[in-house]
């Protein structure tokens, strides 16, 4: 038996993953474990939780891997500091601290991690060589073009190269500070939300703005080049030289400085997100098309953050030249921990590898699960009020048809996600055919912007009645847009452009109904969909239950956590927010929750709560 742990940590979004004679067995974020969002200490609960999974002690691992260099990581610091000396002492000043303690000792600290009982062997990947890893060799293709990009690993902003069989070879990269990631963070930021974390919140308000903008990034931020790799003229951000991402040049460029975090958005913020992402689009399928034509690929695999702009993703679909396109779950930094565990196991070690019909990602369900006698007894013990219904049918016909009655439902089902979806393992449920559905879980749920839209999960075997999208598409980890249906669609009365009969208000324009299927149907028409299949488990018998009550086989999925908190990750996360929120149903496993009937939560608690996670 080999036994191979996996280790992303100390800059974004820290995770553990474990290969066991080269089956994935377990892979977690340490942001469901220690309950702070994009968590970046060393994954100590989560490599622990992947161990016991496992039934091994530290010691009985045969490699750990860590998924970039930090060496090569702290040169390119060096050097930044060293070129725009000297006002990029200051961001060295912010930086060596953290280096001095931990990271230029990263030996040591994972070690100590691991309870010091490891003392074998450490490997260390490239940082784009672990996103290529996790990218190409769970993916179902035999061979296939590769594309990386994010913010910046050791030096590379983005790469390309091919996979065969269970090698993998980089031939280009992009390099720092020329950077699709950063420049998309540069806006976010400028837009008034968190780097890191509000990119998401940018590529949802695109669809209400115009892309005004693009010609004036394309001429004076960016020298965009046909293969899609560029130049920024670095005169305009920051993030070389200091602690913000954008320059004053940047501001007077775009006509003020940066929105301040939860002031009211404006029309300026809604273009500019439509422009970063139309220019972003144009990046991702010029590279798309060059790596095509470089490498003769029909099929392509992707992996590092921007993979996860799912808009950009749903051109490439549509419009790019590639045949079939498979892209990694947990495409940000937490899936490198499963990209330098898969790269020992068949670049370093040459253990084969055998493509299948299906991917190797197991639906991404590969976290904790919690037996039925642990959630009684933690039940029992909150004195809290539940029905048991040991029969699967039974259990989903009754929250089928509380979905119908429009409540809204909280599904903790069997192993949680790994990466960012919650793909029906820790989901909320909606009924997606209500008008107010999308502004009720965002504003009284969520705890989140109006203005973001919701996914839907379909059954696989119906997504072409809902969505332009072929028969027998695969889309199960929600990384894909798509539009919904022209027969299906209402056109309000103030849609097309803007004008001064068109409301303006942004929460007036969400409320407006434009399909069918009003909750997940976006502005623009579109709709980040999730198929679900057999490998979803009880999620697709609800799905099924709820198309035999209502004749519709969808539902919204968003996220089981509200704004600020990660994904819950055991039953006393799940009901503490169950309690704190205004979910109407609570599941757990076999065990059905009304709010109505639970004891009266205490105001304080839900408070305090709220409080906690109001802002991001």
């Amino acid at each position: 038996m080999t036994a191979i742990l996996g280790i992303s940590a100390f800059y974004h979004d820290s995770a553990a993953a474990l290969l066991i004679d080269g089956r994935l067995v377990a892979a977690a974020q340490e942001e469901r474990f220690t309950r702070r969002k994009h968590d970046a200490d060393f994954p100590r609960q989560a490599a622990a939780w992947c161990l016991n999974e496992a039934g091994l002690r530290p010691e009985q691992l045969d490699y750990v891997g860590f998924y970039d260099k930090p060496l090569l990581k702290f040169e390119r610091l060096l050097e930044t500091c060293l070129a725009y000396a000297p006002t990029g002492y200051r961001l060295f000043l912010a930086a060596v601290p953290d280096w001095m303690k931990r990271k230029l000792y990263l030996s040591r600290e994972i070690r100590r991690g691991l309870g010091g009982q490891y003392r074998k062997r450490l490997i260390y990947a490239e940082h784009h060589e672990s996103h290529a890893a996790s990218a190409f060799f769970p993916s179902p293709f035999d061979q296939a073009a590769i594309l990386t990009a994010d913010g910046v690993g050791e030096w590379a902003t983005a790469s390309f190269g091919v996979g065969q069989g269970n090698r993998i070879r980089l031939e280009q990269e992009l390099r720092f500070p020329h950077s699709p990631g950063l420049l998309y963070s540069a806006f976010t930021y400028y837009c008034g939300f968190r780097v890191n974390s509000g990119e998401y919140k940018l590529m949802g308000l695109a669809p209400y703005g115009q892309p005004r903008y693009v010609p004036l990034i394309l001429e004076r931020l960016i020298d965009l080049k046909p293969d899609g790799s560029f130049r920024l003229d670095m005169r305009y951000f920051d993030y070389c030289r200091g602690l913000t991402m954008t320059s004053r040049r940047f501001d007077r460029l775009l006509g003020g400085p940066p929105r301040r975090p939860e002031a009211a958005l404006t029309e300026r913020e809604m273009d500019l997100a439509a422009s970063i992402q139309q220019v972003t689009e144009e990046i991702v399928l010029r590279m798309a098309r060059h790596v095509h034509q470089q490498t003769g690929q029909s099929r392509l695999c992707l992996a590092g953050g921007v993979a996860l702009n799912c808009v950009a993703n749903g051109r490439l679909q549509r419009e790019g030249p590639f045949e079939q396109i498979w892209i990694q779950p947990a495409a940000g930094d937490a899936g490198g921990a499963l990209g330098v565990a898969w790269f020992i196991w068949h670049q370093l070690l040459g253990h084969a590898r055998r493509a299948g019909h299906e991917d190797l990602q197991q639906a991404s369900l590969l976290g904790p699960r919690f037996a039925d006698a642990e959630i009684a007894d933690f039940l029992d013990r909150q004195g809290a009020d539940y029905e048991r219904i040991e029969d699967e049918e039974a259990l989903c016909q009754r929250v089928a048809a509380l979905l119908a009655d429009q409540k809204v439902v909280g599904w903790f089902q069997g192993r949680m996600e790994f990466g960012p979806r919650a793909l029906g393992g820790r989901s909320i449920l909606g009924d997606a055919r209500s008008p107010h559905m999308q502004s009720l879980m965002n504003r009284k749920i969520k705890f989140r912007e109006s203005f973001r839209p919701f996914a839907p999960s379909v059954l696989r075997s119906r997504v072409a009645d809902y969505f332009d999208a072929p028969a027998d598409w695969d889309s199960p980890y929600m990384l894909v847009v798509a539009p919904v249906r022209d027969d299906l669609r209402r056109r309000p009365a103030s849609d097309g452009e803007r004008g001064p009969a068109a409301p303006r208000d942004l929460l007036e324009r969400v409320l407006e109904c434009r399909s069918e299927l009003p909750a997940i149907t976006h502005v623009d028409y579109s709709a980040r969909v999730q198929t679900v299949d057999r490998r979803h488990g009880r999620y697709q018998r609800l799905l099924e239950c709820f198309a035999q009550r209502t004749g519709v086989p969808l539902l919204i999925n968003t996220s089981f956590n509200v704004r600020g908190e990660p994904i819950v990750c055991s039953p006393e996360d799940a009901y503490r927010c169950f309690m704190a929120t205004n979910i109407d149903v609570l599941v757990l496993e076999d065990f059905v929750l009304l709010k109505s009937r639970q004891p009266r939560a205490q105001p304080q608690a839900i408070d305090e709560h709220l409080a906690r996670f109001a802002l991001d």
